[in-house]
């Protein structure tokens, strides 16, 4: 897996060979390159699309400002890949990285060939703004443990399953989000205002939104609207899945097979 940065000094990471492919990944402790873990993480994330492509993995720039709006975040994106690519290329957002596509590929539908965005809508839903809140504040207050707890509730596709989540987020503590970075802590402050229901009309490209039938964070009603309101949109849920539980093989293929028309 190679390593490089982009415009602005964005990490980069690329696997696999083929028609390129841009990867925005959900949140990161920092926006600077991953290392051991994280780094097996993300890499584990590409490769599974790594197929006869040429895998992206773009982090958000580092140096956010407290209070950047997403529109901003995705400019840089799009300076990133227009500078690198000259030609419209597929994008796949997860989470996070998919407010950021959803955004980028609404203010700039010339940059972007196809849109997957994985387990993300065009807003958080009322479990996963709360998450996210209380992630942000406790990181504000030095409160690692309590914030890697909020933020792995997320991921839990039951009630039991959160509160077990929850567990191990206290547990991992620092390991999973750090201590507060300013630039987690920005793009969570991005995300938390984040509405795109009024610009979904204006992603032009063909657009597949791919989620858990049982994802806490946005919830399934919330998946389903953002395809049905993209005009070449369609939604493609895993039922009994949550958060994290739709990144695996047989989703890859799925959104592979998407990707795949010329």
């Amino acid at each position: 897996m190679e390593e490089s940065m982009l415009a602005g000094g964005m990490s980069c990471l690329r696997v696999g060979a083929g028609r390129p492919l841009v990867f925005l990944p959900g949140l990161t402790a920092h926006h600077r390159p991953p290392r051991g873990m994280d780094r097996r993480f993300q890499r584990g994330q590409c490769a599974l699309l790594a197929h006869g492509r040429e895998v992206w993995w773009l982090n958000r720039r580092p140096g956010l400002s407290a209070g950047t709006p997403m529109a901003d975040i995705a400019g840089d994106y799009a300076t990133a890949l227009r500078d690198r690519f000259g030609a419209p290329v597929d994008v796949v957002g997860v989470s996070t990285g998919g407010s950021v596509a959803l955004q980028l590929a609404a203010d700039y539908p010339e940059l972007v060939r196809r849109l997957v965005i994985v387990s993300a809508a065009y807003r958080l839903g009322p479990f996963g703004r709360t998450c996210q809140r209380e992630t942000a504040a406790a990181l504000r207050a030095g409160r690692a443990r309590r914030a890697s707890a909020a933020m792995m509730a997320i991921i839990g596709a039951h009630a039991t399953t959160r509160r077990v989540m929850r567990v191990v987020g206290w547990l991992l503590g620092p390991v999973f989000l750090g201590r507060g970075d300013t630039d987690l802590l920005a793009t969570v402050e991005a995300e938390d205002v984040l509405d795109l229901h009024d610009r979904l009309a204006d992603i032009t490209v063909p657009t597949l939104v791919v989620g858990g039938g049982r994802d806490a964070c946005y919830g399934r009603e919330l998946l389903e609207r953002t395809g049905e309101l993209i005009p070449h949109g369609a939604t493609l849920i895993y039922p009994g899945k949550g958060h994290m539980g739709v990144q695996n093989r047989r989703v890859a293929r799925d959104i592979l097979a998407f990707l795949s028309p010329s």
